[in-house]
């Protein structure tokens, strides 16, 4: 009796506070919308969105055009990388892990980095900043993570052991950013403004055009996120007792890369390399809601992901920033106390 009791109150607390996640979502969303350098009234926010307050086209392009397509990139970027940084924690049994573990991140910046230190050094209009470049620059990225995602996953069929493969996608991060620091010390000085604020993230880039991509590409990476509950519920207890379950734990392995790995290499892609969120957010669901289940874990990342995505996104548009601060100055800020907290109160 006294375990039913127990139960009863923890699942109406995840129930309230699921319930109140969504809600500041919302909250948040809206204060995306209406706050920048030009504050809009909520009466008027809602005529822009609905079409029925259309005096000042100057604010509904504002509104429509460059907040509306900003805050849906940042809250799936928040959806996606806290999917994918609790799918690679729970993998490889490691707290620190994160979607750029494998080398996906480092791919993606070295595709980057082939395209704007040696294009822009060559032809220097490339460095014009106009719709083409930033098309090309989302291409580029999703091929070189989209190499090292085969790349590893070829691997994995070969790799039994989760560390080695750990390991070899570190290896991989390296050889990567070798490369990149070799190209760095022959580009123009124009190209390397460019590939540095690049590396420093933005939610800014995806235009209403790109935006229908990157949202069904992110829809369907947490959709196949999700439909990995019981497999990964499985994992926690480790690799034989899965296999006692009737998983193919050689085969789940390989999908859990692919699926975190596809979710990190488009939101790389089109946002640049995201820091902290897919590794802070799983710890911090665990720590306010003191489960491992991935049933209600993965669902209560991906709300706290969207959630502060959208705050920092909210925070870099501040007037007093100019509207332009980088976004992993604030992820960094924000996500490097919980992991410390983590690490301290573990202590492993």
């Amino acid at each position: 009796m006294k375990r039913t009791i127990d139960i009863i109150p923890s699942f109406t607390f995840r129930i309230i506070a699921a319930i109140l996640l969504v809600i500041l979502m919302f909250v948040l969303f809206i204060l995306n919308l209406k706050s920048g350098v030009v504050n809009l009234g909520i009466s008027e926010l809602f005529g822009i969105l609905t079409n029925e307050s259309i005096s000042d086209s100057a604010l509904s392009i504002v509104v429509l055009k460059i907040r509306f397509p900003q805050a849906i990139t940042a809250l799936m970027a928040g959806w996606g990388l806290a999917a994918g940084g609790l799918l690679m924690q729970t993998l490889f049994r490691n707290p620190l892990a994160d979607p750029s573990i494998l080398g996906i991140s480092s791919g993606a910046s070295l595709g980057v980095a082939i395209l704007i230190l040696i294009s822009g050094s060559l032809f220097p209009g490339f460095l014009s900043g106009d719709i083409s470049a930033n098309v090309a620059i989302t291409i580029a990225a999703f091929i070189g993570a989209a190499m090292v995602l085969v790349l590893i996953s070829l691997f994995a069929t070969k790799l039994r052991n989760p560390v080695n493969l750990l390991v070899f996608g570190i290896m991989i991060g390296f050889l990567s950013y070798a490369v990149v620091d070799i190209l760095k010390f022959y580009a123009s000085k124009d190209a390397l403004q460019k590939y540095v604020l690049w590396g420093m993230a933005t939610f800014a880039e995806v235009d209403n055009r790109q935006l229908q991509v990157f949202l069904i590409s992110g829809f369907i990476g947490i959709v196949f996120a999700l439909l990995l509950v019981k497999p990964l519920n499985a994992l926690l207890l480790g690799e034989d007792y899965a296999a006692n379950l009737g998983h193919k734990v050689k085969h789940i392995r390989i999908i859990i890369i692919l699926v975190a790995g596809f979710l990190t290499a488009v939101i790389t892609a089109f946002c640049g390399p995201v820091a902290f969120v897919g590794l802070a957010v799983p710890h911090l669901a665990r720590l306010l809601f003191a489960t491992s289940d991935h049933r209600q874990i993965l669902p209560f990342s991906i709300l706290i992901g969207g959630n502060l995505t959208l705050f920092v996104n909210l925070i870099i548009r501040l007037p007093v920033f100019g509207g332009n601060l980088p976004v992993n100055a604030i992820t960094a800020l924000l996500g490097a106390p919980v992991v410390i907290y983590f690490i301290l109160k573990t202590k492993f």
